[in-house]
Parts: structure tokens; C-alpha cells; sequence
């Protein structure tokens, strides 16, 4: 099982915020931007209003996950961001995967069905 890639430096966070177009749910947000690679980069930020570190933390890997599972839907060559709102931390882990593919469809990245 490969490891999903990461943007982790705030300078890939950033490029991603200016250049990519955002689409928004009641739990996450999720920017867009192509990258001249053949894989994608996923940066998920959870911000203290969202709650505190075991509710930041748990937020995170429930996306993370939701990616990972999905990725296989998913173009290649793009850098994602997904920004956790409030309301996403009181959400299950069925919530968060479909807010995530349902955000996905919104910006056409999605390249196959679902299995």
C-alpha cells in the first residue's frame, strides 16, 4: 500500500490558495490547482476554531483516510487542499467521505466512478 504524498511547507499551502479554485460544503473546503506532476498532493489544515488538538487530530485523519480510501477516483497531477470547518467535528467518518467526494465532483476531478 503506497503512502499518500503531502504538501507540508506553508509556501505549497499558499501557492494553492492563490492559484487553485476553492468549492465549499457544510464540513470541509477544498482548493484545486494542477501541478506538473503525475501524482497528487493532498494538504489537509484543521485551524484551533474547529476544536482542540484530539478533535483537530481526529478531523484530520478521518479526512486523510477518506482521501486514501478514494484516491483511486481521483485525477492525477493536481494539488489539493482541504480546510476542516467547525462543523466537521462533530461529523462521522460516512459524513466526512462524502462531503469530501461530493466536493470532488464539484470541481471535476474525479476521473472514474466510484467502485
Amino acid at each position: 500500500m503506497k503512502k499518500t504524498e503531502s504538501l507540508r511547507k506553508n509556501r505549497q499551502f499558499q501557492e494553492v490558495y492563490q492559484n487553485g479554485r476553492a468549492k465549499a460544503n457544510r464540513y470541509l473546503v477544498m482548493y484545486v490547482s494542477e501541478n506538473d506532476q503525475d501524482r497528487n498532493l493532498l494538504g489537509i489544515s484543521v485551524s484551533r476554531k474547529v476544536g482542540n488538538s484530539v478533535i483537530r487530530h481526529r478531523v484530520k485523519r478521518l479526512v486523510k483516510e477518506s482521501y486514501r480510501l478514494q484516491e483511486h477516483i481521483f485525477n492525477s497531477g493536481l494539488n489539493i487542499v482541504i480546510v476542516a470547518r467547525a462543523a466537521a467535528a462533530s461529523a462521522s467518518y460516512e459524513k466526512m467521505e462524502s462531503a469530501l467526494l461530493h466536493l470532488a465532483r464539484l470541481h471535476g476531478i474525479t476521473g472514474r466512478e466510484q467502485a
